[in-house]
């Protein structure tokens, strides 16, 4: 018992440390990358939303960038899309508001 007790522990304190991890990454690495251009971003994650096949026969990097914001902050259950969308630009500007 007392080793699945310990198995149990560590295994709760390095999914804490990955989910810690995980949220330093986003707000000092990833976020910071769309300070350059974050209306483009944001226009590509509206047409992720909205779009079926928003990159159609184009390039899709671009989307695929814009794809990560949807992993970094997600939208929130019962969110429009307006509404995630502003809380997102309000994410981005509030990260690279830090950087300058």
């Amino acid at each position: 018992m007392k080793r699945m007790l310990v198995v149990f522990a560590v295994a709760a304190g390095l999914m804490a440390l990955i989910f810690r991890y995980a949220g330093w990454y986003a707000d000092n690495s990833a976020l910071p990358r769309y300070c350059a251009d974050p209306d483009t971003a944001l226009e590509n994650v509206a047409r992720i939303l909205r779009e079926p096949a928003p990159a159609g026969d184009g390039k899709r990097r671009p989307y695929l960038v814009a794809a990560k914001l949807l992993f970094l902050v997600p939208q929130l259950p019962e969110e429009s899309d307006e509404a995630y969308l502003q809380r997102l630009r309000e994410r981005i500007l509030e990260t690279c508001g830090e950087r300058n």
